[in-house]
């Protein structure tokens, strides 16, 4: 048999500690390719199946091309999880100058028909990119919409911390007794923390002292949040004045909402052809919900939904303190539509508007030198251990 040509799919389904399969292997980290290469004389139109398997490092990564080009010409990848797991597989092909294509995870139907396992999982992938159902573009993330993301998901989770912390100070104040709870619980949560951080002693007792340590370490970390989120806010300042001017130039965008769609956009923006596919990803394009003489559509609950709430946030404030909005929202309540169909319609009209915008800007972020955003990092990292 004489190799032909051949194309590539694999999933990265074993890649921390195993993945799905941690409980039932000893190994940690392996990854199953699956290859088709074409025969020759009397079955050169039969596709023969391979199957690989290789550690998820980087010389995993080099014995997995090396065993794919000795099958033939490698023309595509079909990678599972390219923003995640595979993300160090995606970058090496796309060193080697090969196609990489995004593939979803496995058709529910044909998984109960066929069942599951890697190997059936990577063959299903690779019949994916042959067939030419996975044709998604991966996201570069070596750009300024990466650097975004990144601070937007620290900005995120830092969000989240510091409200439970105040939940949970607020909460050990109400059921605390009496007198503490007078003189500590305040209306406003910088007095509250700050009187909480400054307790020396509530009593002599194990449970008031308990409370006071409590209390103290719960005061001391919603400040550090606080901290935190005022160098992530400058950072998302810097990162969307320099790479998002015209985004934020915009009635309603923020440096938060601009960086999560540029991130939701990506770094290569050849992967949105047009703005109903820039829709699409931010769930805000509607889908038709028609039957019979009922022509209707529905809400789409798809997509990225943190550029969907920067939509809606947009949205929001164009609602309340743009004229332009407000004389669109009155004409639209007149003819009969409820408060929320009009803020689906408005994240439709905000993502006509904003798409060229997001695409000049990611192209005028791609002429930058990359060590630029790097060499900003490090200057807030410092500021921030400063």
């Amino acid at each position: 048999m004489s190799v032909l040509s051949c194309e590539w799919g694999w999933l990265c389904t074993n890649y921390y500690h195993g993945g799905t399969h941690a409980t039932t292997r000893n190994y940690t980290g392996r990854r199953h390719a699956s290859g088709y290469a074409c025969q020759s004389g009397n079955q050169r139109n039969r596709r023969t199946p391979r199957d690989a398997a290789v550690f998820t490092d980087a010389a995993g990564y080099l014995q997995l091309l090396s065993w794919a080009r000795s099958l033939g010409c490698l023309r595509r990848a079909g990678i599972e999880g390219t923003g995640t797991y595979g993300a160090g597989l995606t970058r090496l092909l796309r060193d080697q100058k090969i196609e990489v294509v995004e593939v979803n995870r496995p058709d529910r139907a044909a998984r109960r028909s066929r069942g599951k396992s890697d190997p059936v999982d990577a063959e299903n992938a690779a019949r994916a990119v042959l067939a030419g159902r996975a044709s998604a573009i991966p996201k570069a993330q070596s750009g300024a919409a990466e650097a975004m993301r990144m601070a937007s998901v620290a900005r995120r989770s830092a969000v989240k911390a510091k409200t439970q912390t105040i939940n949970q100070l607020r909460a050990l104040l109400v059921s605390a007794p009496q007198e503490i709870r007078e003189r500590l619980l305040k209306a406003k949560t910088a007095e509250c923390v700050a009187n909480c951080a400054r307790l020396r002693s509530l009593g002599s007792t194990s449970m008031l002292q308990t409370l006071r340590t409590t209390l103290r370490l719960l005061a001391k970390r919603w400040l550090a949040l606080a901290e935190e989120l005022k160098v992530l806010d400058r950072m998302l300042e810097q990162l969307t004045s320099q790479y998002a001017k015209r985004l934020r130039e915009r009635f309603g965008v923020g440096p938060q909402t601009a960086a999560v769609l540029m991130a939701a956009a990506g770094d290569n923006p050849e992967r949105l052809k047009n703005e109903a596919a820039m829709a699409a990803l931010c769930g805000t394009s509607p889908l038709q919900a028609s039957s019979g003489k009922t022509v209707r559509h529905r809400l789409n609950k798809g997509g990225d939904r943190a550029a969907n709430n920067a939509l809606w946030t947009i949205a929001m404030v164009r609602m309340r303190s743009d004229s332009r909005t407000r004389v669109y929202v009155e004409r639209r309540t007149k003819e009969g539509m409820s408060h929320k169909e009009i803020h689906r319609c408005l994240k439709r009209y905000i993502v006509r508007e904003l798409y060229p915008l997001i695409l000049a800007d990611l192209n005028d972020s791609i002429r930058c030198d990359p060590l630029d955003i790097g060499a900003s990092t490090r200057r807030w990292s410092g500021c921030f251990a400063a």
